[in-house]
Parts: structure tokens; sequence; C-alpha cells
């Protein structure tokens, strides 16, 4: 099954390149190329891509209004990838808490970035390990009504693992393949733990298990 994906992004090489790389793939093919946020709304409501690849600082609409606009249209089935720069720490905040399936830096290799398309397509979250490093005490903002101490207790053995390679930003497949388990089996342990946690999604999962200092425990 082939991938479609828009890029949008103001910088035309930036375009380019991503294109490039991306076309290399025979599972995923770029659809269109747009250069600000109001044509990207267009061409994902006209086109219904798999995924929109989103600079976040584009002119005349953001890639973050972008994607709420994307993200709340009637029917939609995109995923989003939002990309950013280190400089952008506002930014990435927003942006972390806007439910979009990708939170990447413009620097990432192109294997990574292939991979990051794959993993969107399939409703996965992938954030860049650095951008979640850098931004654990902006998540504290986000997590409304967090747990309270103690309640990681309420998860099983095999839970506590699933959310300590959550927290390394391992997608459900990776974390199948490390626990020899079927991905469905990892899905269902992820709403278990959202559940018990009263935790909102991946990424208010992975922010808790770094904030309580449970991602540190265990082995890397």
């Amino acid at each position: 099954m082939t991938i479609t994906v828009l890029i949008a992004d103001d910088h035309a090489v930036f375009r380019s390149g991503l294109r490039a790389i991306l076309d290399t793939e025979d599972d995923i093919e770029v659809v269109a190329e747009v250069a600000d946020g109001d044509q990207a709304v267009g061409a994902v409501l006209r086109l219904r891509p798999d995924v929109a690849v989103l600079d976040i600082r584009m002119p005349r609409r953001d890639g973050l209004g972008a994607a709420s606009a994307i993200l709340s249209s009637p029917g939609n089935h995109t995923r989003i990838i939002v990309l950013t720069t280190h400089d952008t720490d506002e930014y990435v905040h927003r942006a972390m808490s806007a439910g979009a399936r990708g939170f990447l830096l413009k620097s990432m290799p192109p294997e990574e970035m292939i991979a990051a398309v794959r993993i969107a397509a399939r409703d996965d979250v992938l954030i860049d390990p650095s951008i979640v490093r850098r931004h654990l005490a902006r998540f504290a903002d986000t997590l409304s009504a967090p747990a309270a101490p103690g309640h990681i207790d309420r998860l099983t053995v095999r839970e506590r693992e699933v959310l300590q390679l959550l927290s390394r930003a391992h997608t459900n497949s990776e974390i199948a393949g490390l626990l020899h388990v079927g991905e469905e089996t990892v899905k269902s342990h992820v709403s278990s733990i959202l559940r018990k946690l009263g935790l909102r999604d991946r990424t208010h999962a992975v922010a808790y298990a770094h904030l309580t200092g449970f991602a540190d425990k265990g082995p890397k």
C-alpha cells in the first residue's frame, strides 16, 4: 500500500530535498508541495493524503494553524508531522499539545524522516528524543490532573515495560519486537496504561514517565 504525502514548507530547496528523499521509497508518494499554511489546508482537503509534513514557520498561516484546521475538518484521516528547529521552543510546546503524530527536528537524518512518515501513517506517534528532553518542564503544563503519586503501582509488570519503551520514543511495532508480543497486544497495553494513569494520549504518557522519573528506571 502506498503512503501519500504532502509537504508544506516555504523554503523551496528544503521541499525539493525532502521530496527527493521520500520519492526514493517504493511505498511513499509525494502528491503535492506547497509553500504556506493556507495552501497546505486547501491541498490536504482536496487530496486527502495519508500524511502531511508541515513546517511550523510558514507565511499566511503557520504550521500549527494549518494542523488545527486539517485535524478539525470533517472526516479527516490525514496524519500530521510538524517540523521545527532548535530555536522554536514555544512552537514545539504548542505543537505537542495540538494532536500531531510527529514532532521532529528539521535536522533529522533522511532515513529517520522516512521512518517518521511510515510511523505517522500507522497512526503511531514519533517524538524526537532531543525534543522530549528539552521540553520536559513545558510538558508539565499539559498534564492536567496527573495521576497521583503511587498510581504507577497500578500498572502490571508488562505495562511498566511498555511505558518505559514508550518513554524512549519506540513505536508500537518496535515495542512488539522488543517484547516478543503482537502489535495488537502492545496497543492493548498502551490503552490500559492511559486508562489506569488517567492520561490523555501517548504524548501525555511519555511526559508523565519523564516527569516522574519512571523513564530513568530499568535497563536502557
